[in-house]
Order: structure tokens, then C-alpha cells, then sequence
């Protein structure tokens, strides 16, 4: 695991050793334990390496023995040793036993084709200094992070934003649109970034940019829902366990131990038990607590963690831990990033890191096996879609019902306005975005400045969403659950859940694995008929009933909860007035995005129990610390 950056200035303008070395001094914290550059007249890349495989033979860049190419790789695997078989038939010398030398070979024998052969998490760039060309990818997944900016004739790249800002001669101004992302969602929806003139590499694709012209941009890899020869419902469990056992067990190769991520669910279950059935090592597992919470899950895991042998290590977590790193949390990210989930990541990936430099984590069941609320939803709205229609007029008569003085009912008020607004769209793609915004259209435009308003919202929002990021959907006749796990797992993972993972953990020099994200294990997964995954009200079925008679009979049949906070109750507290004084400190309450009138009104209507803003609110604290660090002056 590693980070890598660097810069293509193309027309002879040179890049120096000075350039790239600074943009790698920012992300010492991916790669601790190496640090390598080379510059090439117009061109210069590196790398920070966190040494997972062949610690003392991995260093980068890595050159082939011609030196036409070089290359400076982030990220894992996985099936690097059957990649090498066929590259050793065909006479190449391997030198070291690292994954690294494997795509590199690989590319020097393939080229562009070599991305597809791969299986695991990674960002890499390789230069040709024959073609003088650089060539960029991204995992199928977007696992790891790739951000680009083309400015003056030439590219730069980075895992992180802040390896790019480091650079002379380079704008960064805000973009509006993706301050509306941000507002509406928590989070800044891929391919944009804050910054207008810095985007990402899509994942499953790559790119190729020479010394003239534009680059070149290609997908060799997207997920797509497909039927195969009819199964019994006992074969497809069967292969569901062999899945898991497999996939785990390549995701356990490391010179050095591997741990895990432990909630009291399902996926983090499932990995936890295969761990011991996929290697001989022994496993530790994290777990993070809120000591008299009714959200804790200590005893559950704990409950897990015995049953399966596993040495089991808590992380408490409060309020008062939460206030004093927030702003050190959100910096991690270089960009506004509302997931609350950040603050107990930080601290599980901070305790982890104390012990172990990898550990597997459950992202990406959900997703695959229609896990969340939100996929009952959608499945119940199709099947009840005519008895819906007459319902029309439900969200105005919900909107009449007035504010009462007991919280309860009016955060259950709020919740049936969020249902009867989901339930009258026409699909599963516009209620994704429905059902994972921060704010409903009717509070942005309350709390959006006039201007900011005019600019960002038209008539129709989800119906443009869908058009932005779905134009050509995921499969024929796809129903509305496939179109929500589709845009679930394409979308909101690589622009949300996976950037989260992937900045608190390698802020603390550790490498977090996912293997339900194998793009292998994700082309399986998209042929399991829905029926499978999704029953009545029980989600992830086929898993369940995989690990049935391996984790304790508890963990089938407890609610999903995930990494979770108490939000509501901390911002009706000390959080809370915290998070006001931030926006109203900061300077961003002027920037011209939110109405600061509305907004105080929205810490007022939350504070008194009137409606439960904690979300927008968060977003609007988590604004303020990143104007504070980079616009306050």
C-alpha cells in the first residue's frame, strides 16, 4: 500500500526531483516505511510505500531490465502469483516476489490489456519513456483513490488531493456544483472534487496521455447484472461459502499478520469467520464501543469474537473524544466529507494500526446482497406501485401535520415526509438519490442562498441525476431493486463509503482490505437471482444462510447497524454548539453558499426537539473546518 503522485508538464518544461518530492512528503502517513522518485525530463512520478509483500524487494519506482518502462503502483494483488505464470512461460526474470514486479511485467508484456488480468485494489501509473507516455488505472471498484488535473498543457496526478496542491503554477478554485454534491449527499460525487479543475479517474478504467494531444481515456472492467444456468437454492449457498473462503484467503497474503474489522453484523461477521478457515495465522478483531449507548455492539462482537477463537480488542468511544479530533479527521480527506462514520473509523483504524499494518473489512456486502433499508423499500414500492399511485396526495398531507412539543413525533413526522417523497418516484436509480441525500430539496431551499439556489437546483433534481450518472442503466428490464444496488454499488461506494475507508485508515499507515469488492466476487454476485438476496424483510439471505453454521445463531438474526454515532442526541448537546461556533467562526457562513439566517434557524428548530437536522448540521460544521483551513484568513 502505498501513495503515488506525479506530474507529466509535457512540452520539455522540466519537472524536478523538488516537485515530486514535495508532493510525496504530504502523504508520508500511505507509506511510512519507503520513499522513491524519478524524474525524467518532462516528467517525474513517486511514491511513500507501506511494505505489505516483500518487504525488502519492493521498492519503487520498479523499472524493467531494459528501463523502457518504470512504474509506481498503490495498492494489493491478489492473484499476482497466477498473473506471473504465464509471463515467466514467456521468459520474463522475476527478481522479487512483489506484486509490484507483476504489474509491471504484465504491462510490458500486454499493455493496456494487462489491467483486466488483475484482481485487487489499486491505482498505479506506469511510464513508457520509449513513447514517452504515461498510462494511469484505477481498480474496478474504485478502491484506492486517483485524482487528476490537466492545467497548462500537462497532467498531474495523486492518492490525495494535497499531493497536487503542492505543485507551482496551478489553480484551485471552488466548485460550486460540488459544494451543492456535498450539502445534498455529505460527500462530493465521483468524478468531480471540490476543486473545479481536479477530478478522479473513473474506476475500472485507464489512461494514456503521449507529448501531443489529449489523453486517452478507456474502461476495461463494469459491473453488469447477468443470468446464468438455473441453480438450487442449496448450490447457490454452496458456492456462496466457497466465494467467501476463497476470496478471503487471497485477501490474507501479507508478509506481515492480518486482522479484522468486527461489528455485530453479518459481513464483518462472515469475513471474521472465514479468516481462521482461510490461513493458519491467528486473528485479532477491532471492534469500536459508545460505553451506554443503545447503539454499542461490544457484547455482540464480543459474543462473535469468542465463538470463533478470535483474540477481540474494544474501542471506546464519547462525545468528548469525537469534539477534540473532528477537525483533525476532516482534514484527512483535503475536501468537505460529512459521514460521521469517519470519526469511529479513525479511531478503530488508529487502535488497529497499534497492532497490525492490514485488516479485512466488510464494505460492500450490503450492496451486493441488498443489505440496507432502503433496498425492503424499493422492493416493496415495485411490488405495491399501483396501491402507492393512489396515494398521491400523501406527502401533502403529511407536510400539513404540525410540529409538536414532543421530539419523537416529530422526527417520526419527518421520516413519513421522507417516505412519501421516496415512494412517488418512478425508479430505482432516482430513489438511490433520494434515499441517500443529507437534505431534502424543500430544506435546501430554505437554507441555500438565493443565488446558490438559482444556479444548483432545477425543476427536477433526481430525474437529472439519473440522467448525469445512469444514462444508459445496468442491465434490460432491470427492476427497481437491481437499479438502486446498481447505483449503490457504482456510485455512492467508490464517491462515499470507500473514500472513508480509505482516508482513516492510511492515516494511520494501514492498509484496510474489502473483499466482498473483488471485482471477481462482484461478477458472481450480480448473477444471484434477487430472491436470493432479498425476502420479505430478511436482506443478505444467500450470506446467511452461508455462514449459518459458522457464527453464533445471534448474529443471523440482530439488526444491521454498522458504524454508527448517536448524531441526534450529540448535536442537542455540547456537539452541537460546537458544530454552530465552527460555521460561524470559520468565515464560511459569508462564502455566499448558505443563508446564515436559515442556518441558525436550523441549530434552533434542532436544539428544541422541532426536527432532527443532526445530518446537515454535521455537514455544515464539517463546511466550516475546511473554509477555516483553507479560505479563513
Amino acid at each position: 500500500m502505498c501513495g503515488i503522485a506525479g506530474w507529466y508538464r509535457r512540452d520539455g518544461r522540466s519537472v524536478s526531483a523538488t516537485h515530486i518530492s514535495a508532493q510525496c512528503d504530504t502523504m508520508v502517513h500511505r507509506g511510512p516505511d519507503d520513499f522513491g522518485i524519478l524524474t525524467d525530463g518532462d516528467f517525474g512520478f513517486g511514491m511513500r510505500r507501506l511494505s505489505i509483500l516483500d518487504i525488502e524487494g519492493g521498492h519503487q519506482p520498479m523499472h524493467t531490465a531494459d528501463g523502457r518502462f518504470a512504474i509506481v503502483f498503490n495498492g494489493e494483488i491478489y492473484n499476482h502469483l497466477e498473473v506471473r505464470e504465464p509471463l515467466i512461460s514467456a521468459g520474463y526474470r522475476f527478481v522479487s516476489h512483489c506484486d509490484t514486479e507483476t504489474v509491471l511485467a504484465a504491462f510490458a508484456q500486454w499493455g493496456n490489456d494487462a489491467w483486466a488480468k488483475l484482481e485487487g485494489m489499486f491505482a498505479a501509473a506506469v511510464w513508457d519513456r520509449g513513447k514517452r507516455e504515461l498510462n494511469l488505472a484505477r481498480d474496478p471498484l474504485g478502491i484506492k483513490p486517483l485524482y487528476l488535473t490537466e492545467q497548462q498543457g500537462g497532467i498531474a496526478f495523486a492518492s490525495e488531493l494535497k499531493a497536487l496542491r503542492v505543485l507551482p503554477g496551478h489553480d484551485f478554485d471552488v466548485d460550486e456544483r460540488a459544494v451543492h454534491d456535498f450539502f445534498s449527499f455529505g460527500s462530493i460525487r465521483k468524478p468531480r472534487s471540490i476543486f473545479e479543475q481536479v477530478g478522479t479517474l473513473d474506476p475500472g478504467h485507464f489512461l494514456t496521455i503521449g507529448p501531443d494531444g489529449a489523453k486517452r481515456t478507456h474502461a476495461y472492467w463494469h459491473p453488469r447484472f447477468r443470468s446464468v444456468e438455473r441453480l438450487s437454492a442449496g448450490q447457490w449457498i454452496e458456492q456462496m461459502r466457497t466465494m467467501l473462503l476463497e476470496t478471503t484467503a487471497r485477501h490474507m497474503q501479507a508478509d506481515v499478520p492480518v486482522a479484522a474489522f468486527l461489528s455485530g453484523g453479518i459481513d464483518s461477521s462472515a469475513l471474521l469467520a472465514a479468516m481462521p478457515r482461510s490461513s493458519n495465522q491467528p486473528v485479532k478483531a477491532f471492534t469500536i464501543g459508545y460505553p451506554g449507548a443503545k447503539i454499542d455492539e461490544t457484547d455482540a462482537a464480543r459474543e462473535t469474537a469468542n465463538h470463533l477463537g478470535c483474540e477481540h480488542i474494544v474501542v471506546p468511544l464519547d462525545v468528548g473524544d469525537a469534539t477534540e479530533m473532528l477537525r483533525r479527521i476532516q482534514r484527512c480527506f483535503d475536501e468537505p466529507f460529512a459521514d460521521m462514520a469517519a470519526i469511529p473509523n479513525w479511531y478503530i483504524s488508529k487502535t488497529a494500526a497499534e497492532h497490525v499494518k492490514v485488516v479485512l473489512d466488510g464494505a460492500g456486502g450490503d450492496e451486493l446482497f441488498a443489505g440496507y433499508k432502503r433496498h425492503r423499500n424499493a422492493q416493496a414500492i415495485e411490488r405495491f406501485r399501483p396501491v402507492i399511485d393512489a396515494l398521491n396526495p400523501l406527502e401533502k398531507i403529511i407536510d400539513r401535520i404540525p410540529v409538536t412539543s414532543s421530539p419523537r413525533l416529530n422526527y417520526l413526522r419527518q421520516h413519513a415526509q421522507r417516505f412519501a417523497e421516496f415512494i412517488r418516484l418512478s425508479d430505482g436509480y432516482q430513489q438511490f438519490f433520494a434515499a441517500t441525500q443529507i437534505s431534502r430539496r424543500s430544506l435546501r431551499r430554505q437554507l441555500y442562498a438565493r443565488d446558490f439556489w438559482a444556479n444548483q437546483e432545477g425543476d427536477d433534481p433526481y430525474e437529472r441525476l439519473e440522467q448525469e450518472y445512469f444514462p444508459e442503466g445496468c442491465a434490460p428490464n432491470a427492476s427497481a431493486l437491481e437499479q438502486f444496488m446498481f447505483a449503490d454499488l457504482t456510485l455512492n461506494m467508490p464517491s462515499h463509503m470507500l473514500a472513508r475507508l480509505d482516508r482513516m485508515s492510511m492515516a494511520h499507515s494501514l492498509e484496510a482490505r474489502v473483499p466482498f469488492l473483488s471485482h471477481k466476487m462482484v461478477d458472481w454476485a450480480l448473477t444471484i437471482p434477487t430472491d436470493l438476496k432479498l425476502r420479505g424483510r430478511t436482506g443478505k439471505l444467500i450470506l446467511r444462510n452461508a455462514i449459518a453454521p459458522w457464527v453464533p445463531p445471534s448474529v443471523l438474526k440482530r439488526p444491521k447497524q454498522g458504524f454508527q454515532v448517536p448524531l441526534t442526541d450529540w448535536m442537542r448537546g455540547r456537539f452541537g454548539d460546537f458544530a454552530r461556533e465552527v460555521w460561524f467562526d470559520s468565515g464560511a457562513s459569508t462564502a455566499g453558499y448558505l443563508d446564515p439566517a436559515a442556518v441558525e434557524h436550523l441549530f434552533s428548530e434542532h436544539r428544541q426537539g422541532q426536527a432532527d437536522h443532526s445530518r446537515i448540521l454535521y455537514s455544515i460544521a464539517v463546511f466550516g473546518f475546511w473554509w477555516l483551513d483553507n479560505y479563513a484568513r
